[in-house]
């Protein structure tokens, strides 16, 4: 999903599609990784690991046939922070200078003074390369 959203519609079509992408993108696991994501903060890891076994850099997961897999990777990571933090999925469509203009974003939430955007989380996690990028900022936020 590296495509902005152009409209509410948009956004709510989206959101009312992540239970049937996540549940795909679960059943699309092999056993033993499926059995560890669990919306967990060390299941960020496991997602990393996917991420960082499939993708060389940011760039390769922003190409266009790329998008299904990245909106996965992402509503996982969104929907993890957001169990683990609370918030709520929203998007901002009213200022195009806004860093995260029509991509969806968690706001509210513990400790969540701006928004946060699973989006880029999850393509920033190719470029860092640490295996632990995810469930380092999740863990920090969580202590704030």
């Amino acid at each position: 999903m590296q495509q902005t959203l152009s409209s509410r519609d948009d956004f709510e079509y989206w959101l009312s599609n992540m239970d049937d992408v996540l549940e795909s993108f679960l059943a699309g696991q092999p056993e033993e990784i499926r059995r560890r994501l669990d919306f967990s903060g060390p299941s960020l890891d496991v997602v990393e690991s996917i991420i960082l076994r499939i993708y060389p850099d940011t760039d390769s997961m922003l190409e266009a046939s790329q998008s299904q897999s990245v909106n996965a990777l992402s509503c996982y990571v969104g929907e993890t922070f957001r169990k683990t933090l609370g918030g709520k999925w929203d998007i901002r469509l009213d200022d195009p200078k806004f860093a995260f203009a029509g991509l969806p974003i968690l706001v509210g939430g513990l400790n969540q003074a701006a928004p946060r955007c699973p989006l880029t989380l999850t393509t920033a996690t190719a470029d860092r390369r640490t295996g632990n990028y995810l469930r380092t900022i999740l863990e920090n936020a969580a202590r704030k």
